[in-house]
């Protein structure tokens, strides 16, 4: 299969000669597409004049492409998808990096699933210096594995499948512009969850267990100066796209999506709070106080381990996803206080356990 990067950016050409770098010592051959938000920083100049010297070599896998006005992160992304040869494509915004393994890995897990439209790996999230921060969390068994279609959104819902920030995710290009690319209006504020979600439709995703991408953390990042109202209003939104997606099979055991909604706003009510933004918070927590339900997500998701894996394919009841019941500190599970929440917990415990036996193994 043939990839594309496509490297998203604009004036941060300091970063993107890094990120270009990365691209083009890559183990297996792409194409590397350079999609320029109209920088008025040299990014021209410089992207160009780097073009002309690879093919005066013989080396024809850098693309330019420029804007002819600053229309914002989405619309470059697609603008670049489009002008894209590459059967995959692998998204990278001019800040972030990649292992030159990480093609080479992915395209190893993709060609074990046919059907796969979306890949995930794990990222190392750095500072503005590459010093570690901290990683994305393994997710399900083994090195890597794919769940079918039809959990995908199911997963989602509940958080249970994180597919990340762009630099952890690649996807089929027929799969994307079908879904028709990303939403402009959601630009720095889900606009990837966004797609990931559309493209989901179209077939099965692949998790690979391996840090393959480089994430580059910024203090006052463009999503971070969103009010938390707003943040909370776009996440509720991508909730309830997600929710219209859930396959029929699992639509039993979902929670309501006014309980969804209310584990929400607890979340960003904890976050207000860490940024001592009391009566945001209070504002925030308010609608949801008496939600035994939301509480009970609430506490499964911040007690949930942050690593899980299987020691084999043999052990296909060990629940290593963050939907089984919990304890609280006494050791009595959370929730049989109350009988509503006793109720969604059993149907949800038993679904986790199903969901589990179809996350199948691809790489041991």
């Amino acid at each position: 299969m043939k990839f594309s990067i496509v490297i998203t950016t604009y004036n941060r050409l300091a970063l993107l000669r890094r990120a270009i770098e990365t691209a083009l010592a890559q183990t297996v051959p792409c194409e590397v597409v350079v999609a320029d938000d109209c920088s008025s920083d040299g990014t021209e100049v410089y992207v160009r004049n780097l073009c002309e010297e690879l093919r005066a070599k013989g080396d024809e896998r850098l693309v330019y492409q420029r804007n002819s006005a600053n229309l914002g992160h989405s619309a470059t992304m697609n603008a670049g998808v489009q002008l894209a040869r590459g059967e995959w494509i692998k998204p990278l915004d001019d800040d972030d990096y990649l292992a030159a393994n990480c093609l080479e890995e992915m395209s190893r897990a993709i060609a074990l699933c046919p059907g796969a439209v979306i890949c995930s790996c794990q990222a190392m999230q750095v500072d503005t210096n590459q010093a570690e921060i901290s990683r994305t969390r393994q997710t399900g068994p083994g090195k890597a594995f794919y769940i079918p279609q039809e959990d995908i959104h199911y997963g989602m819902l509940l958080d249970l499948v994180p597919f990340g920030t762009p630099v952890q995710v690649a996807f089929k290009r027929s799969a994307f512009l079908t879904s028709g690319g990303w939403d402009s209006s959601l630009d720095t504020n889900y606009d990837d969850i966004d797609s990931w979600i559309k493209i989901a439709q179209f077939g099965d995703a692949v998790f690979i267990n391996q840090c393959l991408a480089y994430r580059t953390i910024w203090p006052g990042a463009l999503n971070y100066q969103l009010s938390l109202q707003k943040r909370l209003s776009t996440n509720i939104s991508i909730k309830q796209k997600i929710y219209a997606l859930v396959s029929e099979q699992h639509r039993p055991h979902i929670p309501a999506l006014e309980n969804i909604k209310a584990y929400l706003q607890l979340h960003w009510s904890l976050v207000a709070l860490k940024q001592a933004k009391v009566f945001c918070a209070v504002k925030m927590a308010f609608p949801a106080a008496l939600s035994p339900i939301a509480w009970h997500l609430l506490t499964k998701a911040k007690l949930a381990p942050h690593h899980q894996s299987f020691s084999s394919q043999k052990q296909p009841e060990r629940n290593v996803l963050p939907l089984s019941v919990s304890t609280n500190n006494s050791g009595t599970p959370l929730g049989k206080t109350d009988p509503t929440v006793a109720k969604y917990t059993d149907k949800t415990s038993s679904l986790d356990r199903s969901l589990i036996r179809r996350l199948v193994l691809i790489e041991a």
